[in-house]
């Protein structure tokens, strides 16, 4: 049987997924924050994304499969655990048994998914067209404007940061629990739990953070 066909195997393996796309998460943050600090440094770690074979022909495509199989698993844990609850409770007492944040993760996972299509239409979309479609010229140096146009709007603005806090509200619960699932429970728990707290708010707010600022620089 596959590792997806019992409950524990289910939530390990969205446990997994989850903490694979929290590394690319962060590495998506941390090229977007060296616009706020050098449009030159950003283009170049932009263009070697957008060029390198290894980026564009194995990891991309790992990633889209990740964040559909993570989409997909969370959909699958929904409706078991919401048949699970149907078979063996009257009543479900989700308040008194877990977080809001734990209850509503498919609502923030919805939501992130939403922002994830915007995401793909605002720079995925229009890179694959530049590239494969138009054959355009290759430019090193078009990164950067690509980017800060598409904060001039602020209603999108808007959009993205909404959009970043409930990736928080996403991140504070699913961030912590993969941990748990994946069998991490022991002295260090604590200080994982902290850990993974303030990553779900720090790297959303820095993104929000990202937005703002080359919307008001535009």
């Amino acid at each position: 049987m596959g590792i997806t066909s019992s409950s524990i195997g289910r939530k390990v393996a969205m446990a997994l997924s989850g903490l694979f796309l929290v590394f690319f998460l962060l590495q998506h943050f941390t090229i977007n924050m060296t616009s706020v600090i050098s449009a030159e440094i950003f283009n170049q770690l932009s263009h070697f994304m957008g060029t390198n074979p290894v980026v564009q022909f194995v990891l991309q495509p790992v990633l889209i499969f990740g964040v559909v199989f993570h989409f997909i698993m969370g959909f699958v844990l929904e409706l078991k655990n919401n048949q699970s609850r149907s078979q063996k409770y009257g009543v479900y007492k989700g308040q008194a048994n877990a977080s809001w944040m734990s209850r509503n993760m498919i609502l923030s996972g919805i939501v992130v998914l939403s922002f994830l299509g915007l995401h793909f239409y605002d720079f995925w979309f229009p890179e694959m067209n530049y590239k494969y479609i138009e054959v355009l010229p290759e430019d090193p140096n078009r990164y950067y404007e690509e980017l800060v146009h598409k904060f001039h709007s602020p209603i999108r603005v808007a959009i993205y940061s909404l959009s970043f806090v409930f990736l928080a509200l996403h991140l504070l619960h699913g961030f912590g629990s993969s941990f748990q699932s994946v069998g991490v429970n022991n002295k260090y728990s604590a200080t994982i739990k902290k850990a993974t707290q303030a990553f779900a708010i720090a790297i959303p707010l820095g993104f929000v953070f990202i937005a703002i600022y080359h919307h008001l620089n535009a």
